[in-house]
């Protein structure tokens, strides 16, 4: 059982929910989100809360009615404040830049790496670090961890793409006699 289900789930001020043929829409100050929901739970949006029931108790249901609370959770919150994720390029040699509908990436390839960035999105790049923000949850993370396994940081000089708070372990690189 799903004690973060189990709540209801408020709608703050300035917040608009409509729930029709398995599409939850969430709009706010900042824009709208719109996601599909299985009909196996139950939505129900009544007096500033939505409620969520399964409609039955079987292993795969239960563990939707978990999920989709968490989802609808991070959908009103992303309204009100959008979420953002810091990518710090290091090496010599490596460079970002934001050239317009496209993150251009100097890696230590033989070629620049080009990524199209999503829609809703905000991608700005200064000096050594990344910066993406926007009102879906799920696509800023997809984005950050595409852009981040383009060159993921390495344990001897700590080169690569790597997340503003991640703590990459070094290793001692080969001892001399």
């Amino acid at each position: 059982m799903s004690r973060i289900a189990k709540k209801p789930i408020a709608i703050p001020e300035k917040t608009d929910v409509s729930y029709a043929a398995g599409v939850l829409t969430v709009k706010g100050p900042l824009g709208e989100i719109k996601k599909t929901f299985r009909p196996e739970i139950k939505v129900e949006v009544a007096n500033k809360e939505i409620v969520l029931t399964p409609i039955r108790q079987s292993l795969d249901v239960l563990a939707l009615w978990g999920t989709y609370a968490s989802h609808i959770r991070n959908m009103i919150e992303g309204v009100h404040k959008a979420y953002e994720k810091k990518l710090i390029v290091e090496g010599i040699g490596f460079k970002s830049d934001v050239k317009g509908k496209e993150l251009h990436l100097s890696l230590g390839f033989s070629h620049p790496v080009m990524r199209p960035i999503p829609e809703g999105l905000k991608v700005t790049a200064e000096k050594n670090v990344i910066t993406i923000s926007g009102i879906d949850s799920e696509t800023v993370g997809q984005f950050t961890a595409q852009v981040r396994s383009l060159k993921k940081p390495e344990p001897y000089k700590g080169k690569g793409i790597r997340y503003s708070d991640e703590v990459i372990r070094r290793k001692q690189g080969k001892k001399s006699v």
